[in-house]
């Protein structure tokens, strides 16, 4: 009966969130609440660490602190700026040179942050160019995406696959940063003939005074000395994290030190800081913690990971890219939060039974890169879309489609080549 609750209370906010009748976190919540009152577990398990995972909370709440000072001093607009500068106009070097951007940027802060930094001077080099905007606007959604999965504090699922399953910074690094790299340049090459017909477009390359005028109106630098304290700060939570295991501390305690101490040194309103915080991602993670957590202690998990079992023949290859396509294919109807959550309970079950690393790297490739292929796959995706839109250039469900699937495809096949050749081939 427990089963068969859980799986109710499950799909429930699944659904509830897939079709947006309230908000996601709403919907998490009242899942949550619904596993308390209908007693499918106690309150103490429920907010035991082995269920919610206080490491990915603080992490993302420490993480988000430091990247909301940081944004207040203008540098990565005044790196988009320089970016935009040394392509010396020309559209395809533009869309490379925002595209790089974007992917290093959000490699260390929340693709939602850096989307909305970084989107307006994007629509400033797209009108200059007399060409439409989206191009350049689905390149920064697709850069973003594909540049969030280098790191451990790239994306919200890098965070839950490396508290969850052990991982730390420099797994992430050696892991995927080098496949993202390749993927990046792959998906850098078939854009110019992806987007050749809006490229062909442009009236003409940007003039030097048009360039001059960027910079002068958009590369500046608001507070000089608190984007020395910010770089400072975020240098050294870097390296925290890099020292991490030697030093024996979590993801969450070098991130809430970094962004104590950031407070400390910048001397901001610790009230504007802290209403800068995404609550409401923070409550969603608990709440879908919960959820998943009744899924697991129902057995559910244990069915399910036996039933792939017995649909791969136990075999750690076959494991490996349902793993990554699935992920890839899932991730793109459903937020690649939620869906993340959900598999690392499978994907620890699935290794109680062959080789956990490359199910962990598929995960992590498949969730990530998958978000690319429709315009509702990520959180970055829908606001760049709203953003557009207030523009009065609508990127419909169906013209992000055009783009994103053969960028998806293309990156996943990169996916799929690095997990067989790396953790595959030579077993």
């Amino acid at each position: 009966m427990n089963a068969f609750l859980a799986a109710a209370v499950f799909v429930g906010v699944y659904a509830l969130i897939v079709t947006e009748r309230v908000h996601r976190t709403l919907a998490a919540l009242l899942g949550a609440s619904l596993v308390l009152l209908l007693g499918l577990m106690t309150q103490a398990e429920a907010f035991s660490e082995n269920v919610v995972d206080f490491n990915v909370i603080f992490l993302l709440a420490g993480m988000m602190i430091i990247a909301n000072i940081l944004a207040k001093t203008g540098i990565f607009q005044w790196i988009a700026v320089e970016a935009v500068r040394r392509a010396q106009g020309r559209p395809y070097r533009l869309l490379v040179a925002t595209s790089v951007v974007t992917a290093v940027v959000s490699a260390f802060l929340d693709n939602v942050t850096t989307v909305v930094l970084l989107a307006p001077i994007t629509f400033f080099v797209a009108r200059r160019l007399g060409a439409s905007p989206i191009p350049f606007l689905v390149s920064l959604i697709l850069s973003s995406n594909i540049g969030g999965t280098a790191t451990l504090i790239g994306d919200p699922p890098n965070i839950l696959i490396g508290s969850r399953l052990g991982k730390d910074f420099n797994d992430f690094l050696l892991n995927l940063t080098p496949t993202v790299a390749v993927a990046l340049v792959a998906y850098l090459i078939l854009a110019r003939w992806l987007f050749r017909a809006e490229l062909r477009e442009a009236v003409t390359a940007l003039e030097p005074d048009e360039i001059e005028r960027l910079v002068r109106e958009e590369r500046k630098i608001e507070n000089p000395m608190l984007m020395r304290q910010s770089l400072a700060v975020l240098g050294l939570t870097v390296v925290g994290f890099l020292l991490s295991r030697p030093l024996h501390l979590e993801a969450a305690t070098i991130a809430l030190t970094g962004a104590v101490v950031l407070m400390i040194v910048a001397k901001e309103d610790v009230h504007e800081i802290l209403r800068s915080v995404e609550w409401s991602t923070l409550f969603f993670f608990i709440g879908l913690f919960i959820v998943v957590g009744a899924v697991v202690k129902a057995g559910i998990i244990v069915a399910v990971a036996d039933r792939a079992l017995a649909l791969t023949g136990n075999n750690v290859a076959a494991a490996s890219f349902l793993v990554l396509w699935m992920s890839g294919l899932l991730s793109a109807i459903v937020d690649n939060i939620p869906y993340t959550i959900t598999m690392i309970p499978l994907v620890q079950e699935l290794g109680q039974h062959m080789s956990v690393e490359p199910l962990i790297w598929a995960l992590a490739l498949g969730a990530n890169f998958g978000g690319n292929a429709t315009i509702v796959g990520a959180s970055a995706n829908v606001v760049v879309a709203s953003m557009s839109e207030a523009r009065g250039v609508p990127i419909t469900f169906r013209v992000f489609l055009r783009y994103g699937v053969p960028a998806t495809l293309l990156t996943m096949g990169v996916a799929s080549v690095d997990v067989w050749v790396r953790y595959l081939l030579f077993r």
